[in-house]
């Protein structure tokens, strides 16, 4: 035998080594509670610039660092540009009322201090988000009558803001104005970012998971392994249970409220189920996806994913009534106009 076969089929056997696939990357193991489920408590936010439904004109779900930015310099949050957030001042109280028509951003209602919508798009896994919705690939809702909601959410949003159609009583005011359940869907089900107040604390133990939202202090408590109530009751932010599938939490929403169901983000119809699932990815990160399972308002099932991020917190109070003088002033209004109308 020769002598260089021995050296030859060693040389054979390192090159088929090198060619192997590299091992894949050890997946994250998370911090555990007693009974062993992965540990998601702590405070949090969702946090960001970025919108449920894609934008017109972006066509694609992950932008890099730069497109990123480019978006976020071109939004405009509460009506209100990049450009004028940076050069607004603080209201003084001392200067009388400002011009009318001013487009500063505390004259819109708030300084600038106070609006905390984040300052980048949502971040997933380290990557930039342009929707929070993941499928339909398109990023936007698929509605079934796409026109005719958007008009009917959008007549009663006027009425809100105007007063048009009547406020004669606290029900014709919107939820969140009421101080029932927060703004935009903090609490779910399908939690979703907003203009402030996107912080939130999650509480565990091996039979509930419980959700303390800062906005509205809204707290929702979901029952793992538990049952759905009897369909008849339909309580604010749904009813919740959960179950463990491998190291995700996943919760099913049934019997959402039948107010609250049109006056989310998304509308929600009484017949609604919502599935969110919560998977921590690393030390500062749960990927948290929702799907919403509607047919009267969609032609299919459709899913967002966002992520929480750890944060030092703290969490708010959130006092709604307090100095809250828009119920009192809308209702005092009516009353005046009902004065009116008799005297005439």
């Amino acid at each position: 035998m020769s002598p260089r076969l021995p050296l030859l089929a060693l040389c054979a056997a390192a090159l088929a080594l090198l060619s192997l696939p590299a091992a894949p990357a050890r997946a994250y193991d998370p911090p555990r509670t007693p009974d062993g489920r992965p540990d998601f408590q702590g405070i949090w936010t969702n946090i960001s610039l970025t919108n449920l439904e894609r934008p017109q004109g972006i066509g694609k779900l992950v932008v890099s660092a730069e497109e990123a930015a480019a978006i976020v310099s071109a939004m405009s949050i509460a009506g209100v540009s990049a450009e004028q957030r940076d050069d607004s001042d603080f209201v003084d109280p001392n200067e009388g009322a400002p011009p009318k028509g001013s487009r500063d951003f505390g004259v819109q209602g708030y300084d600038s201090f106070w609006v905390d919508p984040g300052q980048t798009l949502a971040r997933v896994n380290g990557e930039y988000r342009t929707s929070y919705i993941i499928d339909p690939p398109d990023g936007r809702l698929p509605y079934r009558d796409r026109g005719g909601i958007l008009a009917r959410r959008q007549k009663s949003f006027l009425r809100y803001v105007t007063g048009e159609g009547g406020n004669e009583g606290p029900e014709a005011m919107s939820l969140a104005e009421r101080c029932l359940i927060g703004f935009g869907n903090t609490g779910g089900p399908g939690m979703l970012s907003v203009l402030y107040n996107n912080t939130y604390q999650f509480v565990q133990t091996a039979d509930h998971f419980v959700i303390l939202v800062e906005m509205n202090h809204d707290a929702r408590i979901a029952r793992i392994g538990g049952e759905h109530l009897p369909p008849a009751i339909r309580p604010w932010l749904g009813d919740t249970i959960a179950r463990w599938e491998g190291d995700t939490l996943v919760m099913e929403t049934r019997q959402i409220h039948p107010l609250q169901g049109p006056q989310g983000s998304f509308p929600l119809s009484p017949d609604a189920v919502v599935i969110e699932r919560f998977t921590r990815t690393a030390e500062d990160e749960i990927v948290y996806a929702f799907t919403v399972k509607d047919p009267v308002f969609y032609t299919r099932d459709w899913t967002a994913e966002l992520s929480f991020h750890r944060t030092e917190g703290p969490v708010y109070e959130y006092a709604c009534h307090e100095g809250n003088y828009a119920m009192t002033h809308i209702l005092t209004g009516a009353r005046a106009k009902e004065a009116g109308d008799a005297g005439r």
